[in-house]
C-alpha cells in the first residue's frame, strides 16, 4: 500500500503490546471514533509510515521473526499479516457501525435502537500475504452482512484472486498454483476454489467478445498470430485471429480475438480464409456496417472473405508482408541491396511513380537476377496501390499489420 486515509488508518486495530490503542493516532493524539476528520471532511492521504509509531513497527518486527531468527514478511503470523489483520478488522468495525447507525466509541446507543453489537467470532481468511486470523464483529439480530469479508467466504477477494488468475494466465496448472501459494505465502486452497476463481474470467471474456461495436470503422487491421493455448490440460500452439479497428475519432480498439480449434500440427501452417469469413460475419453481427479500409496479408481468399461481409471495403495489402514475400527467393548476401531497390516502389509519391519504379527494378540487374521479386508486386498491384493515394502520415498507418501484435498483447 502506498498511502492510506488518515482518518481510517489512525483508529485501526493493532497488535497487543504496540503502544497504540484504538481511538489514538500513532503520535498519541486523539482521533474521532468514526475514523474521519473532526470537521466531517475527508482527511488528507498521507504515507503509511507517518501514521505508524516506532513502537508499533518494533512490535511487528519482533513478532514476525521465526525460530531461525529470520524476518517473516508473509505467511501466518508475519509482519504484513498483522497489518492486513489490523486493516480488515477496522474495516469490519466500520461496516458494522454503518449497519447499526451508531459508533462503538464516542456516544451511547441511541434510544429505541433495536439492534446492537454482540461480540465477535474468530475466522481465518486467505489473503495475498497468507492466512490471517480475524475477529469478525457480530450484531444481536444477526442481520449484519459484511461486504469485505462475506459470511462463509474463506478468502479476501481481489489481491489473491488477481494473483491466481495471473499465475494461470502464465501457463501454470492448478496444481502448480496450489503449490506456489502454499510454499510462498502459506496459503492453502482447494483445487475447486482455484478453478472457480479462474472460471470467473471466462464470463468477462465472453461478454467482451460479444460486445456491440461501432457501425463504421475507418481502418481495420486483420492478422493472425500463433499463441500458446492450454486445451485439455495440454499447452498447444494455435493461431489467434485478431481484428484491430480505428474508429471515427481516431481511437484504436481491439475488436476481437478468435482462437481457432486447430490441431497443433496444422497450426504452424498459418491461418485460413474460411475462418476469416466467420470472423467478418461476427463483426457484422455485432453492429459493424461499413469498413473503409481493411489491411491484411496476401492470404489466398482473404479479400473474398472481407467482401462477403463488407462489399465496398477497400482492401490494402500489408507492405511488410509483400516485401517479405518478394525477398524470399533472394540470397541473403543480396537481400539488403534488393530491399533498398524495392523501397523505391512503395515510397513513390504516386501510383504512377510506383509503377515506373517497378519497371526500372525489373529492367535492372537485380530485377534480371531475381525476377520473382518483381512478380510478387505485379500480382498484388491492385491491393498494394490504394495507400499511395494518401498522405505520408496515413501511409505510415496503413503500411503494415504487424502493429496488431502490439495492440492485442498490450
Amino acid at each position: 500500500m502506498k498511502s492510506v486515509n488518515r482518518g481510517n488508518a489512525a483508529t485501526g486495530t493493532v497488535p497487543a503490546g504496540s503502544g497504540v490503542t484504538p481511538g489514538m493516532s500513532g503520535d498519541g493524539r486523539d482521533v474521532p471514533a468514526g475514523g474521519g476528520a473532526a470537521d466531517g471532511r475527508q482527511a488528507a492521504r498521507v504515507p503509511l509510515r507517518e501514521l505508524m509509531d516506532d513502537r508499533l513497527l518494533d512490535a511487528l518486527l519482533e513478532r514476525s521473526r521465526d525460530e531461525a531468527g529470520g524476518l517473516r514478511l508473509t505467511g501466518e503470523g508475519s509482519m504484513l499479516g498483522e497489518l492486513v489483520k489490523a486493516v480488515l478488522e477496522r474495516a469490519l468495525e466500520a461496516e458494522l457501525t454503518a449497519h447499526l447507525g451508531y459508533d462503538r466509541y464516542g456516544r451511547e446507543r441511541p434510544a429505541g435502537a433495536g439492534n446492537y453489537r454482540n461480540g465477535s467470532i474468530a475466522k481465518t481468511v486467505q489473503t495475498g500475504v497468507g492466512p490471517v486470523p480475524l475477529a469478525v464483529p457480530r450484531d444481536r439480530a444477526g442481520s449484519f452482512e459484511p461486504l469485505l469479508v462475506p459470511k462463509r467466504a474463506g478468502r479476501v477477494a481481489g489481491g489473491l484472486d488477481d494473483m491466481i488468475i495471473s499465475l494461470y494466465a502464465h501457463g501454470m496448472s492448478v496444481r502448480d498454483i496450489l503449490h506456489h501459494l502454499e510454499q510462498v505465502y502459506g496459503t492453502q486452497l482447494s483445487a475447486e476454489t482455484v478453478s472457480r476463481i479462474t472460471d470467473q474470467v471466462l464470463e468477462e471474456v465472453r461478454a467482451w467478445q460479444s460486445r456491440p461495436l461501432d457501425p463504421v470503422y475507418a481502418v481495420v487491421f486483420l492478422d493472425a498470430i500463433v499463441v500458446k493455448v492450454r486445451d485439455n490440460h495440454v499447452v498447444q500452439n494455435k493461431p489467434a485471429y485478431v481484428a484491430v479497428g480505428i474508429d471515427a475519432d481516431g481511437e484504436k480498439h481491439v475488436l476481437g480475438i478468435w482462437v481457432a480449434k486447430t490441431a497443433p500440427e496444422s497450426a504452424a501452417a498459418g491461418e485460413g480464409a474460411g475462418f476469416w469469413r466467420a470472423v467478418m460475419a461476427d463483426l457484422r453481427n455485432r453492429g459493424v456496417r461499413d469498413i473503409l479500409i481493411a489491411c491484411c496479408d496476401g492470404l489466398s481468399g482473404f479479400e473474398d472473405a472481407i467482401h462477403a461481409a463488407f462489399g465496398r471495403t477497400v482492401v490494402q495489402r500489408c507492405v511488410v508482408h509483400l516485401v517479405r514475400n518478394a525477398l524470399r527467393p533472394v540470397a541473403r548476401r543480396d537481400a539488403g541491396q534488393v530491399a533498398a531497390e524495392l523501397r523505391k516502389i512503395y515510397t513513390a509519391p504516386t501510383a504512377e511513380a510506383a509503377f515506373d519504379a517497378l519497371a526500372e527494378f525489373s529492367a535492372s540487374p537485380w530485377g534480371t537476377k531475381y525476377p520473382q521479386a518483381a512478380r510478387v508486386f505485379e500480382a498484388a498491384w491492385e491491393d498494394f496501390t490504394p495507400f499511395l493515394a494518401f498522405s505520408p502520415a496515413v501511409r505510415k498507418l496503413l503500411y503494415t499489420t504487424n502493429s496488431i501484435v502490439i495492440s492485442s498483447l498490450s
